[in-house]
């Protein structure tokens, strides 16, 4: 069995606090950090350019993972590697040629991964299963944090994982799932095959704080994933 991973986006933090916060969810036990990394352009909203990422990077050994909402991620990917990011995200919808997108992901040393809108179909990723350590199932329309959990992705979640396990890549590929993951929605993406789990916003309003939050989700999930 997959082991369950809690990877906070670091999103919701108050952008002059984030070197502070993220030693905050190191303390609090998750497992590493997402940085969502929005152009403007792929996604209405500005966030996070390799330097403020670059900034943080001595603060904490956990691994470090951008997703990249961003048009042509090819021409910025050797930034974001550079500044110590070991996985990138792309998004399938964003790229005119996908397949090489991650192949020069791949060639700078970085592992490479998928990100699927919630439109777009699990098949869109299955002939490059080969390339990836990871496909994302968003579970919100990407862009902005604090959405609500699209329940209706559980069946996309579960077919990636099929897809996944039909290729005999389980032990190599990840489902990742980023949108609305609480306490209280966990269970569903778990169950549905989901091994490492974004959450921003139920982590940071928890008001029992950091570390009861992620325990609480990673325990959920535990359960669930186990259950399938």
């Amino acid at each position: 069995m997959k082991p369950i991973q809690i990877a906070p986006s670091v999103l919701p933090v108050d952008f002059s606090r984030l070197g502070e916060a993220i030693c905050e969810l190191d303390q609090a036990g998750v497992d590493l950090i997402q940085w969502d990394v929005m152009d403007g352009q792929f996604v209405p909203n500005l966030t996070f350019g390799p330097d403020i990422i670059a900034s943080t990077r001595s603060l904490t050994k956990l691994q470090f993972e951008a997703h990249l909402m961003v048009l042509t991620p090819e021409a910025m990917a050797s930034r974001y590697v550079e500044a110590g990011c070991s996985r990138l995200i792309v998004h399938a919808e964003a790229c005119a040629n996908l397949r090489h997108t991650l192949e020069v992901i791949n060639d700078l040393g970085a592992a490479s991964a998928v990100a699927l809108n919630p439109e777009t179909p699990a098949s869109a990723v299955c002939d490059v299963l080969d390339l990836v350590d990871l496909i994302l199932v968003m579970t919100v329309r990407p862009g902005f944090g604090g959405q609500k959990y699209i329940q209706t992705m559980e069946p996309k979640i579960a077919e990636v994982r099929q897809m996944i396990s039909s290729a005999n890549l389980d032990d190599k590929v990840n489902v990742e799932v980023d949108g609305g993951i609480s306490a209280e929605t966990v269970s569903g993406a778990a169950k549905s095959g989901a091994n490492i789990l974004i959450a921003g916003s139920a982590l940071f309003r928890d008001p029992k704080g950091l570390t009861h939050a992620v325990q609480q989700i990673r325990e959920t999930a535990t359960s669930a994933f186990n259950s399938r």
